[in-house]
C-alpha cells in the first residue's frame, strides 16, 4: 500500500518565506522560527546556531543553521531588524524545536525595521498550498 503524504497546517496569522522560515507578529515584534513542513523535512534535529541578541538581521541573509541527521541547512531573515530575544532552550535541546515549532520551538524575537515587509511573505493559504503539492 502506498502512503498518502502528510498535509501540513499552518497558523492562519504567521507569514512565511519560500525558504520556510515564519514571522509572527506580536505587537511591535515579530517571533520567527522555521515552519513545521522544514522541520519535517529535516528529521531528527541535533544542533541550532543562533544569531547573540542585539545582531542585525537582514531580509534573504542567512541568520544561523540548524542541524539534522541528515543535513545542515542555513537559515534566512524573513525581514530586516534586530534581534532582542533568542530561545535559549531551543539551543540547549534542539528536539524542542521539532515539538512544537510554532509554540514552544520559535528562535528569535526581532524588532522590525518596517513591519510592512511582512506583507511581502506568503500567508499561511499560500504557503500550504505551496508545500502541500509536492
Amino acid at each position: 500500500m502506498i502512503s498518502q503524504p502528510m498535509a501540513f497546517e499552518f497558523p492562519a496569522s504567521f507569514r512565511f518565506a519560500d525558504s520556510h522560515e515564519y514571522a509572527n507578529a506580536d505587537g511591535e515584534l515579530v517571533r520567527v522560527g522555521i515552519s513545521a513542513f522544514a522541520v519535517d523535512q529535516l528529521g531528527d534535529i541535533v544542533f541550532v546556531d543562533l544569531p547573540e541578541v542585539g545582531a542585525e538581521l537582514s531580509k534573504g541573509a542567512s541568520f544561523g543553521s540548524v542541524e539534522s541527521v541528515k543535513a545542515v541547512e542555513d537559515m534566512y531573515a524573513p525581514i530586516d531588524g534586530e534581534v532582542v530575544q533568542r530561545n535559549e532552550a531551543v539551543l540547549a535541546s534542539p528536539e524542542e524545536l521539532q515539538n512544537d515549532p510554532y509554540g514552544e520551538g520559535w528562535l528569535l524575537v526581532v524588532k522590525p525595521k518596517d513591519l510592512s515587509q511582512l506583507e511581502t511573505l506568503l500567508d499561511a493559504a499560500s504557503y500550504g498550498a505551496k508545500v502541500n503539492a509536492n
